[in-house]
């Protein structure tokens, strides 16, 4: 790569560092977003070709209708249901508008935060360096602080750490006695090897003070689509959640998705698994990398500690995407000790992920390398100052 690619991919890298997503205009391996690679079927991309000018044409369905739709999807009654322009819509109304007190442990999905004015948040510091969260003490913090609102992301982002249900039902216990909600965001919970046992949908109508989040993107592959839901029993925090959205707030192409997602039962299931065998190969290769810590994965990504002699987080980010075009994310900036030793990688195919595991233990080994040889060259000029 001679100097001119080189600046032209610093250049490319620091773009995509305040970019959002149309990273697929770019060209380079993703292992930053987190998606199902192997869902929706082609027929689902058939049937849009096939309606493509109804859909630009007219005008979408509301918001009763929507959540018909999810509920025949996951088997729950749409008044239970609000569906949301992505789970970030259903974020921003929470966070922004309803949440007098969030609390949030941390690290976590910065955008529960990010949306609520400022003041209104408090940061909960998950257990270094197990990252597994202490419900007590988070239920304890919550009602030191009166919060109305308490989030848990499970499995969470970036760990990929699943928090037990047993633990969750604890907690929304606890809560309950001081009407504070609780929001469990189950947006990766389809990755989780019992998933029917951990997710709390079953149990939504014993507790009113419990509500599911849900990004469509992550399980569904559909991130353009901009599909997610809340899932709860109390009908006045639904009756809130609506007030917050407008008429119109998903187009006919998500529509459609959502319309015809209950013929693709087997389809999604099977991409699930696949997902899980894919990402638990990958998690076996990581453990190979003399020094790097990942962290056992319950989502389809995993979380990382650098070694002690290896560049930054955002070093190696940038190396991977300059040298290798392959980007993923560091975790520098988080709300955590040390954040600049950790990375999140996304799990894709096993050829990619062969892949990535190759360059990033290749990355590794020569930085260490040097340091040896720096170090020895060092010592070296001790010796000769010392004869002198």
């Amino acid at each position: 790569m001679n100097n001119q690619d080189q600046i032209s991919r610093e250049q490319q890298y620091e773009a995509l560092a305040t970019a959002h997503g149309g990273y697929w205009r770019y060209g380079f391996i993703d292992h930053a977003y987190l998606y199902n690679l192997h869902f929706p079927p082609e027929r689902f991309f058939d049937l849009l070709k096939s309606q493509i000018h109804e859909l630009v044409l007219n005008y979408p369905v509301a918001q009763t209708k929507l959540a018909s739709w999810v509920g025949d999807l996951i088997d729950q009654p749409p008044e239970r249901i609000v569906v949301g322009n992505g789970a970030a819509e259903l974020i921003k109304i929470v966070s922004g508008h309803i949440a007098k007190k969030l609390i949030v442990p941390v690290p976590s999905f910065n955008e529960y935060a990010n949306a609520a004015p400022e003041g209104t948040v408090v940061e909960f510091a998950l257990d270094t360096p197990s990252f597994r969260l202490d419900v007590d003490k988070f239920a304890a913090e919550a009602l030191r602080c009166k919060a109305d609102v308490a989030v848990v992301v499970t499995p969470n982002n970036p760990t990929s750490l699943l928090v037990p249900k047993t633990d969750l039902i604890r907690l929304v216990t606890k809560l309950a006695e001081h009407d504070c909600m609780l929001i469990v965001d189950e947006s990766f919970i389809d990755f989780v090897s019992n998933r029917d046992q951990e997710t709390l949908e079953r149990d939504i109508a014993r507790y009113q003070n419990l509500a599911i989040f849900k990004s469509m993107s992550k399980a569904y592959g559909i991130c353009g689509l901009r599909i997610g839901y809340m899932l709860t029993d109390n009908t006045a925090f639904v009756d809130k959640v609506r007030a917050g959205l407008h008429i119109w707030n998903l187009n006919g192409f998500a529509e459609t998705f959502l319309k015809t997602a209950p013929q693709y039962r087997e389809e999604f299931e099977s991409s699930c698994a696949q997902v899980r065998e894919d990402r638990d190969q990958f998690y076996q290769n990581l453990c190979s990398i003399e020094g790097l810590l990942a962290y056992k994965p319950d989502a389809n990504y995993i979380f990382c500690r650098l070694p002690d002699h290896a560049p930054s987080g955002p070093e190696v980010a940038r190396k991977l995407f300059v040298e290798h075009n392959m980007y993923i994310k560091h975790c520098e900036g988080k709300s955590m000790p040390e954040s600049d030793r950790y990375i999140r990688i996304a799990s894709r195919s096993p050829a990619e992920n062969t892949n990535i595991v190759a360059a990033l233990n290749n990355l590794l080994a020569a930085e260490e390398n040097t340091g040896y040889v720096n170090k020895a060259e060092s010592e070296k000029t001790a010796c000769q100052q010392k004869k002198l």
